[in-house]
């Protein structure tokens, strides 16, 4: 593979032996492009100083790696991706000395879980899951999604104006077709997984839809909603 001006080259392999990974997705995060490794793990993207590429593949933990001068000047990089059971950490097992005392005993207890479960009267659910300080987010949003689209769409443009160019490249729309995680989602849009459905959510999309829709469309629906808000925005005088 020769290498052209502003892009990289590389080898990605499994740490664990050495051996090439071939379809490993690679996607340049500023640039919004993406590109596969070949039978022998190679590859080659558009890059340039301080680009950070994500690689993931299935059964390995997806990384990030900085585009340095280096790697632009000298050419291809090894590129180790590791099993995603061999990079679960470790679990500690604490031996809890009970007392007796329930009200010493439980506090020796770890915490669990930091979410909370409220409900609200009037709305047809059984109860609502969030952590302590994203609660008056959601409450918010359920009854004023216009400004719930603001704070999400709003404060983040050019993460939005991804959407357009994540779009056009046809390996990315391909990868995101075939991917049910929002993973790289949530890593080209740089939100939490929580927001991203909620965002959907606020767009008007029901709960079976964001479950079993693929990243594809979630991508796809999102820009929607996003072209239906700038419009909104403009009529109200806000500049996008």
């Amino acid at each position: 593979m020769g290498q052209e001006a502003n892009s990289v080259l590389g080898v990605v392999i499994n740490s664990s032996n050495g051996t090439p990974l071939e379809n490993v997705n690679i996607v340049n995060l500023n640039q919004v492009i993406g590109t596969t490794t070949n039978k022998k793990g190679e590859f080659e993207i558009s890059a340039k100083a301080n680009d950070t590429l994500h690689f993931s593949y299935l059964g390995f933990k997806s990384i990030k790696v900085r585009v340095t001068n280096d790697w632009l000047k000298y050419g291809s990089s090894q590129i180790e991706l590791t099993e995603a059971a061999l990079a679960l950490e470790k679990v500690v097992v604490n031996q809890l000395k009970l007392t007796g005392y329930l009200e010493v005993d439980i506090k020796q207890l770890p915490a669990v879980n930091n979410n909370y479960r409220y409900s609200i009267s009037g709305l047809p659910s059984t109860g609502y899951e969030a952590s302590k300080g994203s609660i008056s987010k959601i409450i918010g949003s359920i009854f004023n999604p216009a400004d719930f689209l603001h704070r999400m769409f709003g404060k983040r443009p050019n993460e939005l104006r991804k959407l357009k160019k994540m779009k056009e490249d046809d390996e990315i729309r391909n990868l995101l077709a075939s991917r049910f995680d929002r993973e790289m989602l949530t890593v080209l849009l740089q939100v939490d997984r929580v927001d991203l459905d909620e965002i959907v959510s606020q767009c008007d999309y029901s709960k079976g839809f964001i479950q079993t829709a693929n990243d594809l469309q979630i991508l796809d629906a999102i820009s929607e909603c996003y072209e239906e808000y700038k419009l909104l925005s403009r009529s109200r005088g806000k500049r996008i």
